[in-house]
């Protein structure tokens, strides 16, 4: 099973953001990183979770365990819910990604064990730049 690693970064809250996908599995890694322009840390996350999934999709991966070390993510993501409405559309994309998917899961895990989405993501804020 494909183990998905995303990590959303601002620099500034908002500021300009970046998502990083690092990708571990049958033997390979692979590692994305997106400029996302201004906008919160959280959005930042959510967003990081699409790219992830949208790559898996696209190269025909359909069991992927995704970590995050974002809590709000990932307890949106388990309840199907959102407290604040200003993430329900990222929240409502992400659950149609996922029925895309024959095995999907998705578990948080402690900053220190996402060093490579967060390097991936923290690079993506200075691809805004130039």
């Amino acid at each position: 099973m494909l183990e998905v690693y995303v990590d959303g970064a601002s620099a500034g809250d908002p500021g300009l953001s970046g998502a990083g996908v690092f990708i571990k599995g049958h033997g390979t890694a692979e590692r994305y990183s997106f400029p996302l322009g201004i906008m919160t840390n959280h959005e930042a996350e959510y967003h990081a979770f699409i790219k992830g999934m949208e790559i898996c999709i696209e190269k025909g991966y359909r069991v992927a365990s995704f970590r995050t070390d974002s809590q709000l993510v990932e307890r949106a993501i388990e309840k199907q819910f959102v407290k604040n409405k200003k993430y329900s559309d990222l929240l409502h994309r992400i659950i149609q990604l996922s029925k895309q998917f024959d095995l999907f899961f998705v578990k948080w895990i402690p900053s220190k064990e996402n060093k490579g989405a967060d390097e991936l993501a923290r690079a993506a804020i200075f691809k805004n730049i130039t």
